[in-house]
């Protein structure tokens, strides 16, 4: 007889059912690990919120790029609008000098006197040095007498040249006689003539020991001091000459640009040239071109240009770097929205129920942080400039003054400043002292330190930003 099937059944033993236990344990400790977590991150989302309006900021907190569109995103706008549009050509330029000369001593000698200061604006013609003229005076003495002596032995030949021609028509002298009197007078006029330009070039040599500015512009510094030698072979003379009133900027342009320069100039229009200084933020002069090269350089593709400025007050100087930002053409009434609002040929258009949504441009020509646009935009929309990376088709936002936060930045800027000034003018032992004080001391202390100083009482939170920096 077959055995039960229920006596047939193995027995679980303790070990089997104590394994049980435990992995019924753990799950039951996930669980409510799990539940904590989730009212934990509730709790914190809840106070970061009451923080946020507490703050004055929106209670929303801002998504991540892919969250729920039901959150409203804190955003900057621009307005589109229609205005003239100049199209650029950006280059990198240097200055250079309408003229530049070498002062330089015609004559060798001693300088005796120096009439300018080094950096000077000068004219043309202007004493600027003088040489030892002694030597040179006495040379052109010697020559002028020489011219004397030659000139009365001419008056002389004259004289009796023309009594032997009284003579001679009378027939009482030789004709010989006549001649040789008259090759003797041609002979003296050579010789006065020979004096009369040694005592020039003598005059000239004198007038050389006044040194004078053979252009207008600005002096450099001066390479030869008073009681120096100087003389014509000196390599740097005694001081150069720029002139920088008005004064040129040579920059290159592609080769691709060269149709439309061309065009241009053919029509008589004059094109403006703006210089910018190296961060591209402050405009350093405008001016107009001026000149344009015969020839495309093969190894860069671009052609030099010259543009003239007139630099009243100074400010550009020869070799100085400058980015150059040459105006072709200008297009009339374009539609323009601000350049940090494009992105990846679309721009973000607040539409009026508060949301966004993508519009795809086509992007034209720059002009200062303004882009000329083509695309479903209107004249007066609002475009997303700041804030872009958070938003998605649909995305609820609300718009903020985007100087807000630039505000706020500077006078925390300022706080800091004012507070580390405070802090510079504490003397070691009073550094010492503070360093000992608890949080309320430290805050009373300075804040009487500052109404000393003048100042306004220090925020709390400045105060104790005051304390842990001593810390």
């Amino acid at each position: 007889m077959l055995p039960h099937r229920s006596h047939c059944l193995p027995l679980r033993s303790p070990l089997h059912q104590r394994g049980r236990a435990l992995w019924w344990g753990l799950l039951l400790i996930v669980i409510a690990l799990a539940a904590g977590g989730g009212w934990w991150w509730k709790q914190r989302n809840t106070a970061a919120d009451g923080a946020s309006v507490a703050a004055g900021a929106p209670a929303a907190r801002a998504p991540g790029r892919f969250s729920a569109g039901g959150q409203v995103q804190p955003v900057s706008v621009g307005v589109v609008r229609r205005q003239d549009v100049r199209v650029m050509v950006q280059a990198i330029g240097t200055m250079s000098a309408r003229a530049t000369a070498v002062v330089r001593a015609k004559v060798g000698g001693e300088l005796t006197a120096l009439h300018f200061r080094e950096g000077q604006q000068v004219k043309a013609g202007q004493l600027l040095a003088e040489i030892d003229p002694r030597s040179y005076q006495a040379a052109l003495g010697q020559v002028q007498g020489s011219l004397q002596r030659d000139q009365a032995l001419l008056r002389n030949a004259q004289l009796d040249l023309q009594r032997y021609k009284d003579l001679l028509a009378q027939d009482s002298i030789a004709t010989q006689q006549v001649d040789t009197q008259a090759a003797l007078v041609r002979q003296l006029e050579g010789t006065v003539a020979a004096g009369q330009a040694q005592v020039d070039a003598a005059r000239l040599q004198l007038g050389y020991t006044r040194i004078t500015a053979p252009i207008a512009g600005r002096l450099g510094l001066r390479q030869a001091d008073r009681g120096n030698v100087v003389g014509p072979s000196d390599a740097n003379g005694i001081v150069t000459i720029n002139l920088v009133q008005p004064i040129d900027a040579a920059f290159a342009v592609p080769e691709a640009h060269l149709a439309s320069i061309t065009r241009r100039l053919a029509e008589g229009a004059d094109l403006p040239v703006e210089l910018w200084d190296r961060e591209q933020k402050r405009r350093l002069a405008r001016g107009r071109m001026s000149a344009l090269d015969n020839a495309i350089d093969p190894t860069t593709g671009t052609i030099k240009v010259k543009a003239s400025f007139a630099n009243e007050d100074g400010g550009l100087f020869p070799n100085q770097f400058v980015n150059v930002r040459l105006q072709l053409d200008v297009l009339p009434n374009a539609l323009t929205v601000p350049g940090t609002a494009v992105q990846n040929n679309y721009v973000y258009l607040v539409q009026p129920d508060g949301t966004v949504t993508q519009r795809r441009i086509r992007v034209g020509v720059a002009d200062g942080d303004r882009v000329s646009v083509e695309g479903e935009l209107n004249d007066g929309d609002q475009v997303v400039t700041d804030g872009i990376d958070r938003l998605r088709e649909g995305a609820k936002v609300a718009v903020i003054d985007a100087g807000v936060a630039a505000r706020a930045d500077e006078a925390a800027q300022d706080a800091g400043a004012r507070r580390a000034a405070l802090l510079r003018s504490l003397t070691q032992a009073e550094r010492d002292k503070l360093a000992t004080m608890s949080p309320d001391e430290r805050r009373a202390f300075l804040r009487a330190r500052r109404q000393q100083a003048g100042g306004a009482a220090p925020p709390a939170a400045a105060a104790s930003a005051a304390s842990a920096t001593v810390r």
